[in-house]
């Protein structure tokens, strides 16, 4: 055991930077379980970061537009103070060195996303947006004499006594190792979704839901699980993950066709292709489903431009020997962002004392249903901030804090990529784009299983999140944005209601739904 002074700050994705930076010269250590600026979804952010940049725009309607694609779950309070505070973090973001595309008049360069009534998406080399972003924020923390980065550094379990946090279990990431107790006077759990729960998903390897996992494991309240975003046009090459085909891409006149040359998404809605993502990613999987191989058409939008405009597309397409000059780009739906998370307050705090959580890991209220195009890394800003300044007063003045020395003891485990990958088809199969009753509950039982076998915590956060995801879903009888039920394709008014539900409530459910089969 070792005990800090430092704020622990668990992730190392944009809100895990942003909120160390905004927390100096207060110290922090920062665990990350990869090297800075690898592993983490928020540097394989392609669109930008949505802001009513522009003189015609406003705040308000970006909001307005946040509650309509949440589909009548969105706090609209949090909707408010999310999109009121987005151009003050564009700037700020620009005053650290982020260089966002400009015009020649010094505008920002801006994009039309999913959803969005207007473009209002700033962006940094057509898809590059989250890896530049990234890149400042990791040059800044690396010239801030208060942040200590522990790299290669896993969290594993919070540690509590009186539904307060009083500290992190940590392990060596990259080889076995046992754990480590850091006692700290304040956590904050920036550590991203779940997506690598899937077996097909564009989000980085490790991001599989343990930061959610081991909070719910601590008795933290989670919000809104069942509700998962999955991008429409990820590349379907048979990565893993999945290369992502930016929104951009539609935004500036790419379309969706099938095998047989046919576009279908102006059949489905009237906003085509950028109609909401949870309404494009369905008609996407059942052109798939149905053998039609959909793709997406850059050739007479954008020609040659889209080599250049679009490396990271460009890149992931060369990877393929796909030319998107001359072919459309296959695509299939994927997990891509998930709207639950630890249940937080308009303050970012947990339902456990001294625990704060900021960008995909947490719940704000802010996506309802359904996530709007490009408020992701814009929520991770917001929170980040705000859960800075709220930690900094909770605790005393700040004073100079040696580094942590961190000691592993031996032994550990290794996580059993076989039954992970055993997991992951489960959820794709049966919690996945479409759902019912009988996958839903085929998908807990593999769950079930595999966590009765886990020998890692790892492992078992995994299992937690993968749990509440299922059993919320289930519980949730009707279709509502990111979550579509097959046995229950309407939208029933009486449930534009948020979830909040435990591990404990959610292993009930389970239990029922096994005993019932």
């Amino acid at each position: 055991m070792i005990t800090t002074d430092r704020v622990l700050i668990v992730g190392a994705g944009l809100g895990a930077l942003y909120a160390a930076l905004k927390l100096a010269p207060r110290p922090v250590l920062v665990i990350s379980p990869e090297t800075l600026g690898e592993g983490a979804s928020s540097a394989w952010a392609q669109g930008g970061v949505a802001a009513a940049m522009a003189a015609s725009d406003s705040s308000e309607s970006h909001a307005r537009d946040t509650e309509y694609a949440g589909a009548g779950t969105v706090d609209p309070a949090v909707a408010r103070l999310v999109t009121a505070e987005a151009r003050h973090h564009i700037l700020d973001l620009t005053a650290l060195g982020t260089p966002f595309d400009r015009d020649a008049e010094g505008g920002y360069v801006m994009s039309r996303e999913a959803a969005h009534s207007v473009a209002r998406v700033v962006r940094v080399k057509g898809d590059q947006a989250g890896h530049e972003i990234m890149q400042t924020l990791i040059a800044e923390v690396r010239a801030t004499p208060s942040v200590q980065v522990a790299e290669g550094v896993l969290a594993s379990g919070l540690e509590v006594e009186n539904g307060q946090v009083t500290g992190v279990w940590v392990e060596k990431a990259r080889e076995p190792s046992g754990r480590l107790l850091i006692r700290t006077p304040a956590v904050l759990l920036a550590g991203g979704g779940s997506g690598g729960l899937f077996a097909v998903t564009t989000n980085p390897p490790r991001i599989r839901g343990q930061v959610i996992g081991m909070a719910a494991r601590a008795g933290a309240r989670i919000a809104d699980p069942e509700f998962v975003q999955f991008h429409p046009t990820a590349i379907a090459t048979g990565e893993d993950p999945a290369p992502l085909a930016t929104e951009a891409l539609r935004g500036e006149g790419a379309i969706l066709v099938n095998a047989r040359g046919e576009r279908f998404m102006p059949a489905v809605h009237e906003l085509a292709e950028l109609a909401p993502r949870d309404i494009v990613a369905r008609a996407v999987y059942l052109e798939r489903q149905a053998g039609r191989e959909p793709a997406l058409d850059t050739r007479a939008a954008l020609g040659e431009e889209v080599l250049t405009r679009f490396p990271a597309v460009a890149q992931a397409c060369k990877r393929a020997g796909i030319d998107p000059v001359s072919c459309p780009i296959p695509v299939a739906a994927a997990a891509h962002y998930h709207m639950g998370g630890v249940d937080v307050d308009t303050a970012g705090r947990a339902s456990l004392g001294r625990l704060w959580v900021c960008g995909e890991a947490s719940s704000t209220g802010l996506h309802g249903a359904n996530r709007l195009a490009s408020n992701g890394l814009l929520e991770a800003l917001v929170f980040a901030k705000i859960c800075a300044e709220g930690i900094a007063a909770a605790l005393p003045a700040p004073a100079e804090t040696p580094e942590v020395a961190l000691d592993f003891p031996p032994g550990g485990c290794v996580v059993d990529e076989t039954a992970v990958a055993r997991m992951r088809r489960a959820m794709t199969d049966g919690v996945g784009v479409v759902r019912d009753a009988a996958g839903l509950t085929e998908a807990l039982r593999v769950i079930a299983e595999v966590e009765a076998d886990a020998a890692c915590e790892a492992m078992r956060n995994m299992t937690a999140t993968a749990t509440l995801i299922a059993a919320a879903a289930l519980k949730r009888e009707e279709s509502r944005g990111g979550h579509f039920r097959a046995d229950f394709p309407q939208t029933d008014p009486v449930l534009a209601q948020r979830t909040h539900i435990t591990l404990a409530e959610a292993l009930e459910i389970r239990a029922r739904a096994l005993e019932v089969r």
